[in-house]
């Protein structure tokens, strides 16, 4: 796909991130495995996708999420967070919260339903973004910024409900290549002039042992190229670690298993967004293109369970919204012929209907100490599929 190109400033800072990575590559001799490109073409200060200045999200930016789309996202999620925080404590704790609209929407939804949250966490690592979230705060939600606290780390102890809507897809993934001579990573090296190309090394390791697990499909012509998120595996031991009571809510694209590692999708699942353009080019303009890969989200409820959470259920976003009562909440915006209702009506289609986001989109939610079932989950659970 033929992809704008960007400003002369963009692009200066794109060169400049490029000379900052093949000092990396010179650094750790010559080859930099796909895990440690992805980190520093995303948050290296300054430069990287996460931590610059240009805009991100929303029609202006590369990509849309669900807050951006309609509030009734965060209304209908507050439910489901406010069962959680009953059997826990009245905390929220969201990773990455992009431009502040979720965390405005679930605040002021939260509060007008009698369960304001004692403090609202945000663990952000782009002082760009947490900028922007104060800015979007102040302006949804003045009288609750108050209770929103930014996090540097996650916290050593934690109760409460932790939200994180598309935080899994960004983490840094191994590229894996299979093919009739055995299993290799994809990583990253430069070329005489400094250019940015592939290169495929030996697999070992850690990904070499989930990916033996994972019998790879091995063809006899060309090659098989998935991903790994070990990453998003020890993030969620991490919580399971510091977690007393509640339940991390994971909403992400992405797949059970059986469904990522079909022999069809030998290309993977890995993606980049250049203003609302999908391509498949990661090494082009680093730290202008945000970079994701699908997520296995048997991967993640396996490390959940192996680490001592409970799984508490698994299903398309679609089921989540309607079990969370979206479609109550879009009653509620007043006449069926009105324009806002019209407006909010296309809103929930895009998030729920099958050729958009409803399918696309899962919700998986692991944690300690609470009684199930999660409203989210009562109908339409998919946890066997997992």
């Amino acid at each position: 796909m033929e992809l704008p190109t960007p400003s002369p400033h963009a692009l200066e800072q794109s060169a400049a991130l490029q000379t900052r990575i093949g000092q990396i590559i010179q650094e750790h001799g010559g080859w930099l495995p796909f895990t440690r490109y992805i980190a520093a073409a995303l948050y290296t200060p300054g430069l990287g996708y996460y931590s610059g200045g240009a805009e991100k999200f929303g029609p202006g930016g590369d990509f849309v999420t669900a807050p951006e789309i309609t509030p009734l996202f965060g209304q209908s999620l507050a439910r489901q967070v406010a069962d959680i925080m009953t059997q826990s404590a009245p905390i929220v704790l969201e990773v990455g919260a992009g431009t502040g609209l979720l965390a405005a929407d679930l605040l002021l939804a939260l509060d007008g339903a009698g369960t304001t949250p004692e403090r609202y966490f945000i663990l952000e690592v782009s002082g760009e973004l947490r900028r922007r979230q104060l800015d979007t705060l102040r302006r949804q939600a003045p009288e609750l910024v108050s209770r929103v606290v930014w996090l540097d780390d996650l916290p050593e102890h934690f109760s409460g409900a932790v939200v994180a809507n598309e935080v899994l897809d960004v983490m840094p993934i191994h590229l894996i290549v299979s093919r009739v001579d055995g299993l290799w990573e994809r990583g990253v090296a430069a070329d005489s002039d400094g250019n940015l190309i592939w290169q495929d090394r030996p697999l070992l390791g850690a990904a070499l042992t989930a990916a033996k697990a994972l019998e790879l499909p091995r063809p006899e012509v060309g090659e098989y190229v998935t991903e790994i998120n070990l990453a998003g595996a020890a993030w969620i031991a991490e919580w399971a670690r510091r977690l007393t009571r509640g339940a991390l809510l994971l909403i992400d694209y992405g797949y059970p298993r059986a469904e990522y590692y079909l022999p069809h999708r030998s290309r993977g699942t890995l993606q980049c967004y250049y203003r609302h353009r999908a391509h498949d080019a990661p090494l082009q303009w680093p730290g202008l293109n945000d970079i994701t890969a699908f997520v296995d989200f048997t991967a993640m409820a396996d490390a959940a369970f192996d680490n001592g959470l409970e799984v508490y259920g698994y299903t398309s976003q679609a089921q989540f919204l309607f079990n969370c009562g979206v479609l109550d909440l879009l009653a509620n915006r007043g006449p069926q012929e009105s324009s806002d209702y019209i407006r909010a009506a296309r809103a929930v289609q895009r998030l729920t209907t099958p050729q958009e986001m409803g399918e696309l989109f899962k919700v998986l939610a692991v944690g300690k100490g609470l009684t199930p079932p999660l409203r989210g989950f009562l109908r339409g659970d998919r946890l066997h599929t997992l």
